[in-house]
């Protein structure tokens, strides 16, 4: 197992793109902390990993909050021991031009999506350096690089996460921890369905995402879930400050959808 005697938390873990990651380090050894403001729906994917011979612990969290951080770490490392392995996924991702964003929804994808992933690697870097390394994993979004229409305030906090996280490489790799982000393409999830629902023609625009990437179709979350574990494990050992685009080489591409 590729993860054996490893503990990782992953954010944003109790759907979608998360709840992948999380199962995906659980089959493959890690002990692994399920972190999401849904409490219920954290301990269904805790028992959808136990029911697959895998251990896993719910944490109900708000990560804007630094001691709701806090007091998710400290569960975790006094169940799991040492958290070596950290996933920043969780995000929001309100719709909208730039003039289109209200600011109560442009500063809660900021709380959110970057000062989140702030407050959680800030609690877990001690933890990493005393245990001398680790590996942390942004989640951003080829949105980040390319840019796409109406989702203006997402696409730039994945653009800072790319960025974070090449800055966080150098600050820690003479320490043994490495840290990457990793950027999606459209992906078959919860958050593209809540997307398209918000469109004047999902079923187009559907079609259009799949046309744009020129593997000509949208990823699948196990895809995601595979560069994480990658980056996870100690395969990746000299690998940092790198951005893996997941995305059927559409940043390649550069095509964007029009609604």
């Amino acid at each position: 197992m590729r993860l054996e005697g490893k503990t990782a938390l992953v954010t944003g873990a109790a759907g979608g793109i998360g709840r992948g990651i999380a199962r995906r380090f659980a089959a493959e050894g890690a002990k692994v902390g399920i972190l999401d403001l849904r409490a219920e729906a954290c301990q269904l994917v805790v028992e959808e990993i136990a029911a697959a011979g895998g251990q896993a612990l719910a944490l109900a969290a708000d990560i804007r909050e630094p001691a709701a951080v806090a007091a998710a770490h400290e569960t975790l490392r006094a169940a799991f021991g040492p958290i070596t392995v950290l996933v920043n996924n969780a995000a929001v991702m309100p719709t909208g031009a730039l003039h289109e964003t209200s600011i109560a929804d442009f500063d809660r994808v900021v709380a959110v999506n970057l000062r989140g992933t702030y407050l959680v690697s800030r609690a877990l870097i001690p933890g990493m350096l005393a245990a001398g390394g680790g590996s942390i994993i942004h989640l951003a979004s080829v949105t980040g690089l390319t840019g796409l229409p109406g989702i203006a305030a997402y696409s730039m906090t994945k653009g800072a996460l790319i960025a974070l996280a090449r800055a966080m490489s150098t600050d820690y790799a003479a320490q043994g921890i490495r840290t990457n982000s990793v950027s999606p393409g459209t992906i078959d999830s919860p958050m593209l369905h809540d997307f398209l629902a918000a469109q004047s023609d999902p079923a187009a625009l559907r079609q259009d995402f799949d046309a744009m990437h020129p593997l000509g179709r949208v990823g699948r979350i196990d895809e995601v879930a595979n560069v994480c574990l990658f980056l996870a494990s100690d395969e990746a050992s000299f690998v940092t400050g790198s951005n893996y685009e997941v995305d059927g080489g559409y940043s390649s591409r550069g095509e964007q959808p029009q609604d």
